[in-house]
């Protein structure tokens, strides 16, 4: 390899260091570690054009190590994306800057995916690889054929939510999917061997990918390693031998560079090693100028791709489908179902409206891809007609993720930041637990991802408390960014599906039940009532003494109560609250006119209270849990649990 990749790789690593010694915080030990993988990677690989980061059919690359930011943060300045300048490179990690500790979409162009908690990124890069293969076969390998590249440590591959997403790629055969382990033995406390003794080839191999191990130093042995990742016909592991912090003089090698630990005589004498002679954040022209090359080298490829798109009688349709735009008229079917069930009036459980629901949207929007965590059946989130995500040509529109629910919902992350799908699937509510670092991740990232998450409350019933969900609505309820949508009956369900798809910057939840709800959305709104978050469903015939508060299947027993005391001579109203993030954004006076001045508030839920504070006050009556369930017949658990329309009632009466 010629001799000037040797300054190139040097040149990450002396702004790793420098960045890093500014800052007074940060990881120097990885970015010039993997320097020189970096730098292969780039110049000779990479299908990547630094004047547009964002074009469709670029390659992926994520650092999945995301505490080693300055690795890409480098990459991006030196080969020429305009945002990250070196004035940047000096704020590393300060307020205001696009170069924050850990790699942020959104925030800064070239970043494809939020990495920070360890493994995320390589789940993610999962979905994004899956999505490739899906959009490809939809609309051809000539408007879609790029990579997914990976660089990932010991951290992330202990992380449990690595073995989900390396069996799930190793299943689907994603040979466009290549992982760069950055093989140096290291952790924060030490050798990595004082905590993982595995063999990872091996662990890859065995969930079915290509591996090989390379000298992580040797650029031309790297380069022959990366080419051979491109021939596979599944995906690749490359576990690349490496040394932390190399350059670094006395430090390189030693466990304990991982963080902060060069200050100025340990920099001095890492930059006498390396031969750097030039001021910190400088890096002289002779190799500044090939990295500038390497940052144009795919120009001329992205520019026959767009000569290419325009074309392609798939133009309108492929922009339209990679912007997130939905189709014109992708909600006449569901409008229909919805009138249809003003109309009729049907009772059944919200997971099956939901399911409904999908039968209406999945034919009318071909971007929504769906799946469940071998749960299918019971989630209601497959549609006729979708066929299996699978060999030989992945157009199917519907994933088996296997029991695999923290997998399953990075890679939704994935594919959403990819584009050109919109993820769905589902598992129970109670592992939302398992889901839950991805979710918040999704919700940080304010990307299009809906989580169905069915047997909402304790009326899953003979399952018993470890399936019995009673505080995870409320948890859900705490990310920032995130629509929890508990629905009430079809009309509720279907208007919920709406504002999910329609909310391309935040992802949604929808909490759904196992057991049957009565319709109660009974006469023609004219309008998405559930789009307020929260509205009067049915108002006192009498002056209205006390108001009602519920979302999901509360919402039945509520009006049941409301009912028994009108006959009872008390005025009563009946608000349903489908989504308190959207209610939250109402303007003041809407919300004050929805929860009323009545003399008695009063909540309803098959789960915990926190939260109903904001509706029904500190001295508000609230009739739900306070603990966990009980294996019964959902009616059963009801009645055991209190959670009736009487003791609705009896609550009003009390506080009367």
């Amino acid at each position: 390899m010629p001799a000037p990749l040797q300054s190139m790789a040097n040149a990450i690593r002396a702004l790793s260091m420098d960045a890093v010694h500014r800052a007074k915080s940060g990881h120097q030990g990885m970015p010039m570690g993997m320097a020189d993988v970096a730098t292969v990677l780039f110049t000779k690989f990479l299908k990547y054009d630094a004047a547009r980061p964002d074009w469709a059919d670029r390659d992926r690359f994520v650092l999945s190590a995301g505490h080693g930011s300055m690795l890409l943060y480098s990459l991006l300045h030196l080969t020429g994306v305009k945002a990250v300048t070196m004035e940047q490179i000096k704020n590393f990690r300060q307020l205001g800057s696009n170069t924050p500790g850990h790699p942020e979409y959104g925030h800064t162009p070239g970043v494809e995916t939020t990495t920070g908690p360890l493994g995320q990124g390589l789940a993610t890069a999962v979905g994004m690889a899956m999505a490739e293969r899906h959009v490809a076969a939809r609309f051809g390998d000539g408007l879609v054929d790029h990579r997914t590249w990976v660089v990932a440590g010991d951290g992330c591959l202990m992380e449990g939510v690595s073995h989900e997403a390396i069996s799930l790629a190793g299943r689907f055969k994603l040979a466009k999917l290549t992982v760069l382990f950055d093989d140096n033995n290291t952790t924060i406390d030490g050798e990595a061997t004082i905590s993982e003794t595995g063999d990872q080839l091996a662990r890859f191999k065995a969930a079915g990918w290509a591996v090989k191990a390379v000298d992580g130093h040797d650029f031309a042995k790297i380069a022959a390693a990366l080419r051979w990742a491109t021939r596979q016909d599944k995906p690749s592991l490359i576990a690349c031998k490496t040394k932390i912090s190399k350059g670094a003089g006395p430090k390189e090698g030693d466990p304990h560079s991982h963080g902060y630990t060069l200050f100025d005589p340990e920099i001095a004498a890492a930059r006498a090693a390396m031969g750097w002679t030039a001021e910190p954040f400088t890096v002289p022209d002779e190799v500044l100028k090939p990295w500038r090359a390497a940052g144009r080298k795919s120009a001329r490829v992205r520019k026959a791709w767009e000569a290419k798109l325009a074309a392609s009688d798939l133009k309108a349709e492929f922009e339209r489908a990679m912007a997130g735009d939905l189709p014109e008229g992708a909600f006449a079917g569901v409008d229909a179902h919805i009138a249809k069930a003003e109309a009729e009036k049907p009772a059944a459980a919200t997971r099956q409206h939901s399911g409904a629901a999908l039968a209406e949207l999945v034919p009318a929007i071909p971007e929504m891809v769906g799946g469940s965590a071998d749960l299918t059946g019971s989630n209601n989130t497959i549609v006729k007609g979708m066929g299996a995500f699978d060999l030989p040509d992945y157009a199917g529109r519907y994933v088996h993720y296997g029991v695999r629910e923290f997998g399953m919902a990075a890679a939704m992350n994935g594919m959403a930041l990819h584009g050109g799908v919109i993820p769905y699937s589902g598992t129970f509510l109670v592992f939302s637990d398992y889901s839950r670092p991805a979710i918040r991740l999704g919700a940080l990232m304010g990307i299009r991802v809906i989580h169905v998450m069915t047997h909402d409350s304790i009326g899953v019933g003979e399952d018993g408390p470890t399936h019995q969900p009673v505080e995870h609505v409320a948890a859900l309820r705490a990310i920032p960014n995130l629509n929890v949508f508990r629905p009430a009956d079809a009309v509720e369900a279907a208007e919920c599906w709406k504002l999910a798809l329609e909310s391309t910057k935040a992802p949604s939840v929808m909490a759904l039940s196992r057991q049957k709800v009565p319709a109660v959305r009974t006469t023609v709104a004219g309008e998405n009532l559930s789009a307020r978050g929260a509205y009067q469903l049915a108002g006192a015939s009498l002056p209205a003494q006390v108001t009602i508060f519920a979302c999901g299947s509360e919402v039945g027993v509520a009006m049941a109560a409301r009912d028994l005391l009108e006959a009872d001579g008390v005025g009563a109203r009946v608000v349903s609250t489908p989504c308190w993030e959207l209610f939250d954004a109402q303007p003041a006076d809407y919300q004050a006119q929805v929860i009323g001045e009545t003399d008695v508030r009063v909540a309803v839920d098959a789960g915990i209270k926190m939260g109903w504070e904001r509706f029904i006050g500190e001295d508000g009556a609230f009739v739900g849990m306070t603990g966990f369930g009980a294996s019964a017949p959902a009616e059963v658990l009801y009645k055991h649990f209190g959670i009736t329309a009487e003791a609705v009632a009896a609550a009003a009466k009390a506080k009367l």
